[in-house]
């Protein structure tokens, strides 16, 4: 139904426009993407060319995880899954050496997908600690000298594909969002204590791992900005108030939103049904009951289920109870009738902003899994395939579209960029980079021979990038 994806998801800024307090220093990668979650950052002198014999600085062997290298201005900071086990590692950032590594409290595995990882989501740092989430246990936060500050033990999580967000530190807190088939919510944590300093449930959310970003206009709160199930939210980052929303979104979101002065770019993508011209319609719930329930029980039972509904069936019984009430049933017509694409969005407000916020929106060639990025003025996205559209930023038009050439290819990773260099990264190893300008002009491409799910990160001349068994540092040399 899904194709491949969404499990991956979570593989599968510190000066942003438009943010007017700083997150990070300009040298450091301290989130899931980097500065703001843009992918962008102000280094120089990258490298075109490497591969494991070519313009290694350093290369650290790993155990698997998905989740992206974190950077402070010394250490560097992952998540892995050994034997069973759940780490921390954190390596020198100079040499690759490792520094520490902390087991997480001993849980059992969650068994999903198979294309699932333990250890997907990337960390987060501050000034003076790391913040992990592994979603078997919960969030756990070490002082950079790996002394365990404060542990939160959140409950079993219940979405079939695993979870996939983020934390991201938000001024005082920690954020994680936790968008699952029943109960989602938000959650922000002193980032000192770890206790909680607030929780807001999330209804219209449900399947989800998008990894929010932040935004303050000039004299305002700082907002959390969360992709979910059909709404783009914003939520102020103390309190947890809900401030505003947007319409218009997949009914799965997986992608982190960029932000440029007052304008958020979103992609998501449901399901081959939600392109234009593929959209199914089913009837009410009360057509639904009259033709399919055969026990006359008011549910549909997973053997009463035929057509579409059968293949939908286990994403759409939230609860996994083997059948589908109206609550579900409404869900699922809400999921069908929602579109695939990436949109322009206003951001700021009050309340419903759909009609006065959504700009543009594109609806082809559209991403499940890898984020937007933004660079030199022109907005790009990968699909599978190996397919690129670069779009203007002000119209959502397109300026051109076309296959990466040598990197034709699955993609998890999101695109990065710095240093008038554009760097796509494929699941077969493959980096290809682009030449800013929206032409699509391919410089190299690049074979690390080793899957590739976690997106890359760069600060300081150098590209680190982390195979299916190793972290690789890239540069052109001193």
């Amino acid at each position: 139904m899904h194709s491949r994806l969404y499990v991956l998801l979570f593989i599968t800024a510190s000066v942003v426009l438009g943010l007017s307090a700083p997150l990070a220093a300009a040298s450091e990668w301290s989130r899931f993407r980097g500065p703001n979650g843009s992918g962008v950052t102000d280094s120089a002198t990258l490298p075109l060319h490497f591969d494991p014999t070519t313009n290694v600085v350093w290369k650290t062997e790993l155990p698997e995880g998905h989740s992206s290298p974190i950077l402070t201005e010394e250490r560097i900071f992952l998540t892995a899954l050994d034997d069973e086990r759940l780490f921390t590692y954190a390596l020198e950032r100079a040499t690759g050496k490792l520094l520490w590594r902390r087991e997480a409290p001993e849980v059992d595995i969650a068994k999903i997908d198979a294309r699932n990882n333990a250890a997907s989501p990337s960390p987060a740092v501050d000034a003076s600690n790391v913040y992990v989430f592994f979603p078997d246990y919960g969030l756990l936060a070490y002082d950079f000298e790996g002394n365990l500050e404060w542990s939160y033990d959140v409950e079993a999580f219940n979405n079939i594909y695993g979870m996939g967000a983020s934390p991201i530190v938000a001024g005082d807190n920690v954020v994680l969002v936790c968008d699952q088939s029943t109960g989602s919510y938000i959650i922000a944590l002193n980032k000192k204590t770890g206790e909680t300093a607030w929780k807001v449930n999330r209804p219209e959310a449900r399947s989800g791992h998008s990894t929010p970003i932040l935004y303050q206009k000039e004299g305002g709160a700082l907002e959390v900005l969360v992709p979910g199930s059909f709404l783009l939210t914003s939520y102020d980052a103390a309190t947890g108030e809900k401030l505003w929303w947007v319409n218009g979104l997949s009914f799965e979101m997986k992608s982190t939103p960029v932000l440029a002065g007052d304008m958020l770019y979103i992609n998501g993508y449901g399901a081959p049904e939600n392109q234009p011209g593929k959209n199914i319609s089913a009837g009410s719930f009360e057509e639904a009951l009259s033709s399919l329930d055969k026990d006359g029980d008011r549910r549909i039972a997973g053997d009463e289920a035929d057509g579409h509904v059968r293949s939908w069936f286990g994403f759409v019984d939230l609860n996994a109870d083997g059948g589908l009430d109206e609550e579900e049933w409404d869900f699922y017509l809400a999921a069908l009738a929602s579109r695939n694409g990436i949109l322009g969005i206003r951001v700021g407000g009050e309340g419903d902003m759909t009609d006065q916020n959504v700009v543009w929106s594109y609806h082809r060639r559209v991403p499940q899994l890898p984020s937007p990025l933004l660079y030199g003025d022109v907005l790009y996205m990968v699909n599978d395939g190996g397919v690129v559209t670069s779009l203007d930023p002000a119209s959502g038009d397109v300026r051109a579209q076309g296959r990466l050439k040598g990197a034709v290819d699955n993609y998890y990773a999101s695109p990065v960029a710095a240093d008038g260099k554009i760097f796509f990264a494929s699941e077969l190893g493959k980096i290809a980079v682009l030449l800013p300008g929206g032409e699509l002009e391919i410089a190299a491409v690049n074979d690390l021979d080793d899957l590739i799910y976690a997106t890359p990160a760069i600060s300081d001349g150098r590209i680190y990038v982390r195979t299916r068994g190793a972290l690789y540092c890239f540069g052109v040399g001193d």
